[in-house]
């Protein structure tokens, strides 16, 4: 796993950027699980979860197997079950799995979901004590980060907005992409989970540093995943083979994370869910929204928003992001 800080000093918020990055190379983590990682071991570390969807339920898997006490809370106890078998252990409310945990993930999808579970009655800052670490591993708005953290701190706590990339598959395999914004010490204290979680953690700076990153992450995503849907098509319409062309343009230029994962499951048509329309069409949004808080004009953003809106405008929010195939072939 590779690892980098960027320090940060005073509120958060304070700067853009650190001044003093730095970069640290760990062992693989997938065969020493429960041993000692950038940090110390996880055995008997107190986790609360809430979230145990696509992908909550497998990066909660991962702590759980590394030795944390893992307290769940999801929206549907049925989600959590394969972590209960395994011998995590259920909340009824996400106060109480935050009760007492040295570290709290959240992975949930809406930005109400992200104010019920934290602010809202019985929600996470009922729970959450003194030196305990929050993470929010969605997306969700800058802003929405820094009150989160601002928060955190009143209560003597800290918060860190942590989206990842990498889909279902990095999420199974532990090879995350985690951007990590907040302060410097909360990001120490978290990294050994961080560890567990992904292949690739980079600290970008104060709270809502991450979202940022992640607001660039998911336009790229977007608009690579709309090229892939057209060029799939074209090539259909055209009578070539697709998985031919499959090997020849996977090993140039167009080369991509769309083109190696999402390509063969439209060929094949799978339209199931690594990542959901309906949540992706909210990070465009929150891309779309950031971008205009700023003064810049983005087109590809837009055009991207116009695209997934169609999709789910068609009865597909819940199919994967690779559903956008669907619209050129009239579902």
């Amino acid at each position: 796993m590779t690892t980098q800080s960027t320090s940060t000093s005073g509120a958060a918020g304070s700067r853009e950027t650190g001044s003093d990055p730095r970069s640290t190379a760990a062992p693989e983590h997938g065969s020493h699980l429960g041993g000692t990682h950038e940090g110390g071991s996880l055995q008997g570390r107190r986790v609360g979860w809430i979230g145990t969807g696509i992908m909550g339920r497998s990066m909660a898997g991962h702590l759980l197997r590394a030795g944390c006490r893992v307290v769940v809370h999801s929206r549907t106890r049925a989600k959590a079950e394969p972590l209960l078998a395994e011998g995590a252990i259920w909340a009824e409310t996400p106060a109480e799995a935050a009760r007492d945990a040295d570290f709290v993930g959240l992975n949930v999808g809406m930005p109400h979901e992200l104010d019920d579970v934290t602010f809202g009655p019985r929600g996470v800052f009922e729970g959450l004590g003194k030196s305990g670490v929050l993470v929010d591993f969605g997306t969700s708005k800058p802003s929405a980060a820094r009150r989160l953290a601002a928060r955190a701190a009143e209560l003597g706590a800290s918060a860190l907005d942590a989206p990842v990339s990498g889909g279902d598959i990095g999420a199974r395999n532990a090879t995350l992409s985690i951007m990590v914004g907040g302060e410097s010490e909360a990001f120490a204290k978290a990294e050994p989970y961080f560890a567990r979680l992904g292949k690739t953690v980079v600290h970008h700076g104060p709270a809502g540093s991450g979202q940022r990153v992640k607001i660039v992450n998911q336009v790229l995503v977007a608009a690579n995943t709309l090229g892939m849907c057209e060029a799939l098509h074209f090539a259909a319409a055209t009578g070539l083979d697709p998985q031919r062309v499959l090997q020849s343009v996977g090993g140039g230029a167009a080369a991509s994370w769309s083109i190696s994962v999402l390509a063969p499951r439209v060929i094949g048509g799978d339209f199931e869910p690594g990542f959901i329309v309906d949540h992706m069409l909210k990070d465009l949004r929150i891309a779309r929204d950031e971008a205009g808080e700023i003064g810049l004009e983005l087109p590809m953003i837009d055009l991207c928003v116009a695209r997934y809106e169609a999709l789910v405008a068609a009865g597909f929010g819940r199919k994967g992001t690779q559903g956008l195939y669907l619209l050129y072939r009239g579902g």
